[in-house]
């Protein structure tokens, strides 16, 4: 029996998997962080649950699991931000403020760049235990995703690209 066979939580990280586990870490306690500001920022009542949906649901449980993965593994984990206070949307001046639609695309970059880091952080796994996480992060990553893109067409918010409507008539 080789030192990966057995059970996968047994079997000692590679470099690569410590490495995407540390930086995917770190950019979740920065998205914890901006998502923070972002709420305060927010005035729509639709894309303010939301965002505290995706921090409660998503983000915490995902940065929880990680950490304890990564300490399990005797690998120091990076500081986490300090939680944000929560501000009265007015006391924030209007010219200082993000509007909700830059909220709501900014967050949609992100989630969208998360899926491709993590599906490739996937893709290099070796340990099973580790790779089965991070697909449940990705597949609530993309639940996310999708309910977004729900709140951004029904706010009016989404600019979409030139759309094909036209079909040429085949019998010509």
């Amino acid at each position: 029996m080789g030192i990966l066979s057995g059970n996968p939580q047994d079997e000692p990280m590679h470099y690569g998997e410590v490495f995407g586990l540390y930086t995917q870490l770190s950019v979740t306690k920065a998205a914890l962080d901006g998502y923070q500001v972002y709420y305060n920022h927010t005035g729509d009542k639709d894309l303010k649950e939301f965002i505290k949906d995706v921090i409660n649901t998503s983000i915490k449980p995902e940065i929880k699991e990680i950490e304890e993965l990564l300490l399990k593994n005797d690998i120091a984990v990076p500081p986490t931000p300090a939680e944000r206070p929560s501000v009265d949307i007015e006391q924030i001046p209007v010219g200082a403020r993000f509007q909700d639609a830059q909220v709501a695309y900014a967050i949609a970059r992100d989630i969208a760049g998360g899926i491709t880091s993590m599906s490739a952080l996937i893709g290099q796994c070796i340990r099973e235990d580790i790779a089965l996480m991070l697909v449940q992060q990705n597949a609530k990553s993309i639940k996310d995703g999708a309910a977004l893109l729900q709140i951004i067409k029904e706010k009016g918010w989404l600019v979409p690209p030139p759309l094909h409507m036209e079909t040429k008539n085949q019998d010509q």
